[in-house]
């Protein structure tokens, strides 16, 4: 009997690494499409598109790619749509459109690696959050983890040599850290029957729809332009592509396949295990930013960027085992 139990765990536990080989490997793969996502925009945005335009481009986009494949996925159960329809609202307003939308404005008059790094500090918002709403006060390792991070911030902003630095960029960045924080903790949840592809395209809709009423109604800025968009490409100093080239990047590779690969890593390794292996997107940020942008950031910005993947490293790992797996929704952010 003890022999049947030891094989029963044994293959459960051998079904579980493969789970997390296999979830680890889709992680990588969402951190680097959407990692993408800053460095393409900029060019569009340097070319006279909007920033809301730009994410407006990027989500409808995302939504029509996904819009078969997740009916399909579905299987004629309209119903679960109806059940978690306040979920699919928080999550197509906030980890959706807001993150996207905060993060295209930051990165209008800012560095695209400098403004992801910002918002990677989520970890340390929802730390903060489970302290003023549950009452759960984090470890002294979390508290580490938080001054680490807010050191690095300082350090990256370069305030201390003087440098300008675009407040509303930063509060834009902030905004997005916000929306993050939101995409990782509805993303983990397993309780909804929604697969993946399903989440991430109603989403995706939901967005799509409230920015392009927002632009009718001229409360977001809508802007854009069929001229040839300039990028680096590494060693080559300027070459020209044709609009719809970004667009299309942004769109399928970095909202369509991003959105989904995210939402599935992050069930199969958790919300925890899958913000660590996220922040890999903000390596890719700087590289894509760099062979697109040409942008580097200082080195005292590069310390302090060190310093803050150091800091939520370091909260992460401060976080007690029973709060891992947050369920509950983050409040709106102040916009």
């Amino acid at each position: 009997m003890g022999s049947i139990t030891h094989a029963a765990r044994g293959r459960r536990s051998g079904r579980a690494g493969s789970r997390a080989g296999v979830g680890l490997v889709v992680a990588l793969g969402a951190a680097l499409s959407f990692g993408m996502s800053g460095a393409w925009a900029r060019g569009l945005i340097d070319a006279g598109w909007t920033p809301g335009a730009a994410v407006t481009a990027r989500i409808w986009l995302g939504a029509l790619v996904l819009l078969v494949p997740a009916a399909y996925a579905l299987r004629g159960q309209w119903g679960l749509l109806r059940r978690n329809a306040g979920m699919i609202v928080a999550y197509g307003l906030l980890a959706v459109t807001a993150t996207q939308l905060c993060y295209f404005q930051a990165v209008a008059v800012m560095d695209v690696g400098i403004a992801l790094l910002i918002e990677y500090t989520a970890p340390a918002a929802v730390v903060l959050w489970l302290w003023l709403r549950r009452g759960e006060r984090p470890t002294r390792r979390s508290i580490l983890g938080a001054v680490v991070a807010f050191a690095g911030l300082v350090l990256m902003l370069d305030v201390l040599t003087g440098a300008r630095v675009d407040a509303g960029g930063i509060l834009w960045a902030l905004a997005a850290m916000i929306g993050a924080a939101t995409y990782f903790v509805l993303s983990a949840r397993e309780d909804t029957g929604l697969p993946p592809i399903v989440l991430a395209a109603a989403g995706l809709l939901l967005g799509a729809v409230g920015l392009t009423l927002a632009g009718l109604v001229g409360v977001l800025p809508m802007a854009w332009s069929f001229e040839d968009v300039a990028y680096r490409f590494g060693p080559i100093p300027r070459m020209l592509v044709p609009w719809f080239v970004p667009v299309l990047a942004i769109g399928v590779l970095a909202c369509a396949l991003a959105y989904v690969l995210g939402v599935a890593s992050t069930r199969m390794l958790g919300s925890r295990l899958a913000s660590f292996v996220a922040l890999a997107e903000v390596v890719a940020a700087l590289l894509f930013g760099w062979l697109l942008l040409g942008q580097l950031p200082a080195p005292v910005q590069l310390l302090g960027g060190a310093l803050v993947l150091a800091g939520v490293v370091i909260v992460k790992l401060g976080e007690p085992a029973a709060v891992t797996e947050l369920v509950e929704p983050l409040p709106d952010p102040p916009r």
